[in-house]
């Protein structure tokens, strides 16, 4: 069953919720979909002289483990860009080490390697995979255009920019496209230092081309909330 506080998604047949956070359960395999963490964002922007506050590997992983509590994962599988940086993980401090070390060993992790970190090698005792597939469920970083199974992506770092109330505001989203009987989603970035991209913008339509048409999805409360970007001529 979907946990009711959170928004049911239904992709390729297979029941999904997306939480507030950006997080993908998946019910009937017992697990949590996260795409671009960027741990350790904070401190390779320090290193290029851009001095951020050093926590966003300890908020980003809080988070993570609240939406692994929340929904009862057993599996945390990540879409990529899991770390900013090959190096990011030595630089770890000993306190997100440690969250990260116990959250590992507690589930099981799969680390999809994406293009910020496609030579990870420290797995802090969990699975490193370029991608896989799971009940015909291709789990990758980066769409693939012209992809005809069923997909899961990250990379874009989607966003849904609107006006409210004579003001313009921005916020983290899904992507979902249909394309004849294959359905496929970039998912929203999970990281706290991460920036975004239109949802509508053409990087993303044509990273799920072909498609018949494609909608930014949101959770709100309960519920799920489509905003059409894009529909084929008739």
């Amino acid at each position: 069953m979907v946990p009711v506080s959170f928004a049911p998604l239904e992709l390729a047949g297979k029941e999904f919720a997306l939480t507030k956070s950006g997080a993908l359960y998946w019910p009937r395999e017992r697990a949590l979909l996260v795409a671009d963490l960027h741990l350790e964002k904070g401190s390779w922007y320090a290193r290029h002289g851009a001095l951020l506050p050093p926590y966003d590997s300890r908020e980003t992983l809080e988070r993570l483990a609240d939406a692994v509590k929340a929904t009862g994962a057993r599996r945390v599988i990540t879409l990529g860009d899991n770390f900013h940086d090959d190096a990011g993980t030595e630089r770890l401090d000993p306190y997100a080490a440690g969250m990260l070390e116990a959250l590992t060993r507690a589930l099981d992790w799969v680390w999809i390697t994406g293009n910020h970190d496609a030579g990870q090698h420290r797995s802090f005792g969990a699975e490193l995979a370029e991608e896989m597939e799971i009940s015909g469920i291709v789990l990758r970083h980066e769409a693939k255009p012209g992809e005809t199974k069923a997909e899961l992506s990250g990379h874009f770092h989607p966003k849904l920019r609107m006006k409210v109330r004579e003001r313009h505001i921005a916020r983290p989203c899904g992507v979902v496209s249909r394309s004849g009987a294959s359905e496929r989603m970039i998912l929203p970035a999970f990281g706290a230092y991460t920036g975004g991209m239109d949802a509508g913008a053409p990087e993303i339509l044509a990273a799920l081309s072909p498609a018949h048409e494609v909608d930014a999805v949101m959770a709100a409360k309960d519920r799920l909330v489509r905003f059409p970007l894009f529909r084929a001529a008739a």
